[in-house]
């Protein structure tokens, strides 16, 4: 039997993609009580180190037409992924004390985002390239300050960054579907169906340790700038895939009324 803390710091610290592709144990102890553990930065191979992201450019929505474009928009959704991976691995670590119900959820999830990796490895590999051919940038990693909690966790991870690829990895699908890259379409399904799951995972725990408060409240009080509802959706508000998740109407329409906006702050 290996220790939840054990294998999540093979994730997080591992310094090849093999390390951080291990999947999760069939019998891992998930209340082994360490003391909690706030990893600064994650273990990366060299080509893998984490750069300024004013120096990454990833193409635009219209960019799936062209293969090469397409590659690159890729390479960033499996960056996406490798730091979804790391990061629900620094949660097993940073939150020693939550319930095991959702230490249990944050591994389910971690090996779901290792397929979704390998998906999109697997795409960048039949348009003759790899992952690591192009930079990448910790914009998961740079946000972990705020993330106290399992409720902060939730609502900065699953309600924010994994709510908006609702309607991400549908608009990416259909781009590429549009361009007759139907294998692409196909994993970016995959991503988008597990993403429901994900988002409930979020749903739940945010009520759950919120208390009586209002949903739309405890989110809001629970995710701190520049995340937030402006960066919980796309441009296009996926309705039903939120419905799905078991999000209440109510709070879809204060999503709704929200003007989303890119990392950098200007509207999309």
């Amino acid at each position: 039997m290996t220790s939840a803390r054990d294998y999540a710091l093979g994730i997080v610290l591992g310094e090849s993609l093999a390390a951080k592709l291990v999947p999760p144990p069939a019998e891992l102890v998930l209340d082994d009580r360490e003391p909690a553990l706030r990893v600064a930065a994650p273990g990366r191979p060299a080509e893998l180190a984490i750069v300024s992201a004013r120096t990454v450019r990833t193409p635009p929505l219209a960019g799936m037409r062209d293969p090469a474009q397409r590659a690159r928009i890729l390479h960033a959704l499996a960056n996406h992924e490798l730091q979804a991976i790391e990061l629900f691995a620094w949660a097993v670590l940073a939150y020693p004390d939550a319930p095991a119900a959702f230490r249990r959820g944050l591994v389910a999830i971690l090996a779901e985002e290792q397929i979704h990796f390998d998906l999109y490895c697997d795409r960048l590999a039949a348009l003759g390239t790899r992952f690591g051919a192009h930079p990448v940038t910790g914009h998961f990693w740079n946000k972990l300050e705020p993330l106290v909690g399992p409720l902060e966790f939730a609502c900065a991870m699953c309600l924010t960054f994994e709510q908006a690829n609702l309607d991400f990895a549908g608009d990416y699908a259909a781009a590429a579907r549009a361009c007759g890259d139907h294998a692409t379409a196909d994993a970016l399904d995959r991503v988008h169906a597990d993403e429901i799951g994900h988002v409930h995972f979020g749903w739940v725990w945010m009520n759950r340790l919120g208390g009586d408060r209002d949903p739309w409240q405890t989110y809001l009080a629970h995710v701190q700038a520049p995340l937030g509802p402006a960066r919980a959706r796309g441009a296009r508000l996926d309705r039903d895939a939120r419905r799905k998740a078991g999000i209440s109407d109510a709070f879809i329409a204060e999503l709704e009324a929200i003007t989303p906006k890119r990392p950098s702050g200007e509207p999309r």
